[in-house]
C-alpha cells in the first residue's frame, strides 16, 4: 500500500549535525503533509515540526532555530536538517505523513523510526 523509509539515523556529538531523509512510496494520490515526531526513552512521542502541501512548515520550540524541514515534492521525500545537536535530542525519529492515496483515501502514515544519538 504505502510505505515511509527512514535514512540517516546515528551517533554524532553534541553540536554536531545529522540530516534525515523519509521517502514515501506506493498509490499516492497526494501529500497532504509530511513530518518527523520523535520520542525519548520513558517519554511521550512529540511533534517535530510539519511541512503542509502549500509549503508552509512549523516547528516545536525545542527546535526552533536548529532543525529545518524540507521537501522534494517530486520524490516524495521530506528532510529534517538538525543543526547544534544537544544530548537532549536523543530519541528514535518518526516521519509522519498525511496522504490520500488511491483506493484507499485519506490516512495517516507512520515510518518505521531511526535512533539519533548525541553524545556529550
Amino acid at each position: 500500500q504505502v510505505q515511509l523509509v527512514e535514512s540517516g539515523g546515528g551517533l554524532v556529538q553534541a553540536g554536531g549535525s545529522l540530516r534525515l531523509s523519509c521517502a514515501a512510496s506506493g498509490r499516492i494520490f497526494s501529500i497532504n503533509a509530511m513530518g518527523w515526531y520523535r520520542q525519548a526513552p520513558g517519554k511521550q512521542r512529540e511533534l517535530i515540526g510539519t511541512v503542509i502541501r502549500g509549503g508552509s512548515t512549523n516547528y516545536a520550540d525545542s527546535v526552533k532555530g536548529r532543525f529545518t524541514i524540507s521537501r522534494d515534492s517530486a520524490k516524495n521525500t521530506v528532510y529534517l536538517q538538525m543543526n547544534s545537536l544537544k544530548p537532549e535530542d536523543t530519541a528514535v525519529y518518526y516521519c509522519n505523513a498525511d496522504l490520500t492515496v488511491v483506493g484507499f483515501g485519506r490516512n495517516t502514515y507512520w515510518g518505521q523510526g531511526t535512533q539519533v544519538t548525541v553524545s556529550s
